[in-house]
C-alpha cells in the first residue's frame, strides 16, 4: 500500500477516535474525511499530569480517603486483571500516556503523543518513537529513562502470567535509542499503535527494582516489589495489607511538588464490605471522600444522597456487565483438565442452549433493579458507536416462549415432570453453577436470571465469591474469575481505550485462552476457540480504513456473541460516589483509572 494512502487511513482513524467516546447520550462519530491529521491528542493537548502552579503547598490537604469495596491484592498491574488492583497501582505507577474522560489520549510520562505529522510515527506505520519527559525521577530518586520502558516490555513478554500481554501483540522490538527516546517496531503496519505503555493497565516498572522478578517462577514471589513498587506518580505505598487497605504517602520526588501537587499528603484505599456499605460511608456517614464502583440500587442511592454529603456520578465508556459462558467442562472430576481447552462443555456449546439462556433474560428488569440511569440493556460486548453491532438487538426483548420452543426442538425435554429439562445425549438434568462476586446488585441480578432460567427448565445454583478473591491474581486459587471453575460467571470489564482493537482481540483470540499453562494470564476467559476470530483480529491489526475497521469489530463482536461465548447484559456507566467537598475530579473517567488525575484533587471548605 502506498505511503500516502496509509497517511490518509491513519488520519481517518484518528478523527473518529477523537469523536467516538460514549457519554450519557448515545455517541455519534464525526465522518472522517480521510485527510492527514494529528491523532487523538496532538502536541498541543494540555498535559493534566503537569498542572500549573496551584498556589498551594504540596501535601497541605492531609488525607484523602477512598473506599474500594473490592480490596486490592497487589500493586502490580501486570500480575492482576482485577480493576481493583489496577486502580491501587495507578496512584504510584504511570504509563507513557493515558486517556482522559472524553477518550482523548494525553501524555503522562511522555513529552507528547507520537504521530505521523510530528515525526513520532513512521510513514509506513511500522515504528513509533516515544520521547520521554526530561527530569522525571523514581520515588527512590533515581532517574526514569528509556531503559525502564524497555524493561517493562521484557518483563511482560518473558512472563507468561503477565495479564497485560495482549498490549504488546504485534511488537517485534522495543529499543532505547538514548535515555529519553524509545522506539517500538511492529511486525506490520499498525494503524493504532498506542496500546503498549498506555493507560493504567500498562504502566512502567522500575528496572532496577524489578529486574530480579522476570519470569513465571520469580514474578509472583517478589512480594515487596509487587506491593510496594517504586513509582513516578504522586504517591508511594506506605503500608499494604492484602485484601484490606493500602496506605499511601506523597512521593517526595514527584515532579509536581514545586507547583503544589499533589494537594493531599496521604491517601487511603480502604477495602472490604460491599458496594452499599462503602457508598453509605461517603454519602450518608461522611466518613470518606470517594466510593468507587457504586453498584447500588437506584432507590438506595437516592436515600443516601438525601443526606447531603455527596452524590453519585457516572461516566459511560465501554463497560459491559456480561455472563461468560464456559466453553470447556468445569467438572472437578476432570482434575487438572477441568475448564481446559480440549474438554468441551457437555451442553453449553450447543447453540440451542446458549441461545435459550440469552432469550430468557429480562435485561430491562436487571437495569431497573440494579442500575437505573447508570445502566442500559445491551446485546453487544462492544456497546458504543460507531463500533456497536446492529445485528443482535433481538435480545432486548425477553422471549420465554421462544426459548422453550428452541430447547424442545433440540430435544431438551422434561421427561420426569420435575421442571428440569434433561440432556438428550446423557439424560442428565440441565444444571448450571452460576458464580459472580459478592455484591448486592449482582446478587439481585443473579436471582432474577435464575428465575428467568427456571422458566425454561434450567436448574441453577448461585454462588458469590468475595470480590477480593474473585478478581484477585492468586494463581493457586480455584475461585478467581480467570480459573472459571463454573459453568457461567458474571462480571464487567472494559477496553481501556476508545479503539477496540486490543480489547476485542484479547477477548477471543486463541493465543489469549486462559489455562494453567500460562498461569491463568490470558484474557480469553471463556476459552473461545475460533480460527475465524483469530483471522479477523489479525486483519484488524493491519487495517487502517475506518469503515473496514468498524466492519471487522462488528464481525468479531457478532462471532463471539452469536457463538455463545458471552451473553451481554448491561451497558454500564462507571459510577462512583464523591463527597461534596472534593473538587478537581472532573468527569468520572471510564476509559482509564478513575484516579488518573488524583494529583489535582483538592478539598473545598
Amino acid at each position: 500500500m502506498k505511503t500516502t494512502k496509509w497517511l490518509a487511513l491513519f488520519g481517518a482513524l484518528a478523527l473518529v477516535l477523537a469523536a467516538c467516546s460514549p457519554s450519557d447520550d448515545d455517541a455519534t462519530a464525526t465522518t472522517a474525511d480521510g485527510s492527514t491529521t494529528e491523532t487523538t491528542a496532538d502536541a498541543g493537548t494540555p498535559d493534566t499530569t503537569e498542572a500549573p502552579d496551584s498556589g498551594m503547598s504540596a501535601g497541605e490537604g492531609g488525607l484523602v480517603t477512598i473506599f474500594q469495596w473490592q480490596a486490592p491484592s497487589i500493586v502490580n498491574p501486570f500480575l492482576s486483571g482485577g480493576t481493583k488492583d489496577l486502580l491501587a497501582s495507578s496512584l504510584v505507577l504511570e504509563p507513557l500516556a493515558e486517556y482522559d474522560p472524553s477518550g482523548q489520549l494525553v501524555p503522562a510520562l511522555a513529552a507528547e503523543i507520537p504521530t505521523v505529522a510530528n515525526g513520532g510515527v513512521s510513514e509506513d506505520l511500522t515504528q513509533l518513537t516515544w520521547t520521554l519527559k526530561d527530569g522525571v525521577v523514581w520515588s527512590d530518586g533515581s532517574p526514569f529513562t528509556a531503559d525502564d520502558v524497555v524493561f517493562t516490555y521484557e518483563y511482560c513478554t518473558q512472563t507468561t502470567s503477565c495479564t497485560q500481554s495482549s498490549f504488546f501483540d504485534g511488537i517485534t522490538s522495543v529499543v532505547a535509542d538514548d535515555a529519553t527516546h524509545v522506539t517500538i517496531t511492529f511486525d506490520a503496519p499498525t494503524p493504532f499503535p498506542y496500546n503498549a505503555f498506555t493507560t493504567y493497565q500498562s504502566s512502567i516498572l522500575h528496572k532496577t527494582q524489578f529486574e530480579g522478578c522476570v519470569g513465571d517462577e520469580l514474578a509472583p514471589t517478589c512480594t515487596e516489589e509487587n506491593t510496594n513498587p517504586h513509582g513516578t506518580g504522586p504517591f508511594v505505598v506506605d503500608e499494604f495489607l492484602v485484601n484490606d487497605t493500602v496506605t499511601y504517602v506523597m512521593n517526595p520526588n514527584y515532579r509536581g511538588i514545586a507547583d503544589g501537587y499533589p494537594f493531599f499528603g496521604s491517601a487511603l484505599i480502604k477495602g472490604g464490605g460491599d458496594a452499599t456499605d462503602t457508598l453509605r460511608s461517603v454519602l450518608e456517614l461522611d466518613e470518606g471522600d470517594y466510593s468507587w464502583n457504586a453498584q447500588v440500587t437506584p432507590e438506595v442511592v437516592a436515600q443516601m444522597e438525601a443526606a447531603g454529603f455527596g452524590t453519585v456520578q457516572a461516566g459511560f465508556a465501554s463497560l459491559v456487565e456480561r455472563i461468560m459462558v464456559n466453553q470447556t467442562d468445569p467438572n472437578p472430576d476432570l482434575g487438572d483438565q477441568r475448564s481446559e481447552p480440549g474438554n468441551p462443555h457437555p451442553f453449553l456449546t450447543d447453540p440451542a442452549v446458549w441461545q435459550a439462556l440469552s432469550m430468557a433474560i429480562d435485561r430491562q428488569a436487571l437495569v431497573d433493579v440494579g442500575y437505573g440511569p447508570s445502566g442500559r440493556p445491551t446485546c453487544n460486548i462492544w456497546p458504543g458507536a460507531p463500533y456497536a453491532s446492529p445485528n443482535n438487538d433481538a435480545c432486548l426483548t425477553q422471549d420465554i416462549a421462544g426459548a422453550n420452543a428452541l430447547l424442545e426442538e433440540a430435544g431438551y425435554v422434561d421427561s420426569d415432570g420435575d421442571g428440569i429439562r434433561e440432556d438428550p445425549d446423557t439424560g442428565d438434568p440441565l444444571f448450571l453453577l452460576y458464580q459472580t462476586s459478592t455484591n448486592t446488585t449482582r446478587q439481585l441480578n443473579q436471582d432474577l436470571i435464575k428465575a428467568n432460567w427456571a422458566e425454561i427448565g434450567i436448574d441453577v445454583e448461585l454462588r458469590n465469591i468475595d470480590s477480593g478473591v474473585f478478581f484477585g491474581g492468586d494463581q493457586a486459587s480455584p475461585d478467581t474469575y480467570q480459573a472459571f471453575y463454573a459453568d457461567v460467571e458474571m462480571y464487567a470489564n472494559e477496553s481501556g481505550s476508545p479503539d477496540p482493537q486490543n480489547y476485542m482481540s484479547g477477548l477471543g483470540t486463541t493465543g489469549q485462552i486462559v489455562s494453567p499453562a500460562n498461569n491463568f494470564g490470558g484474557s480469553n476467559i471463556a476459552r473461545f476457540d475460533s480460527a475465524e476470530f483469530d483471522a479477523l483480529a489479525a486483519e484488524l491489526a493491519t487495517t487502517g480504513d475506518l469503515d473496514k475497521r468498524i466492519e471487522l469489530v462488528i464481525a468479531m463482536n457478532d462471532l463471539i456473541v452469536q457463538n455463545g461465548a458471552m451473553i451481554p447484559l448491561i451497558y454500564r456507566g462507571s459510577a462512583s460516589g464523591l463527597g461534596v467537598d472534593i473538587a478537581g475530579v472532573g468527569d468520572i473517567n471510564g476509559w482509564d483509572s478513575e484516579f488518573w488525575n488524583i494529583e489535582i484533587w483538592t478539598r473545598t471548605g
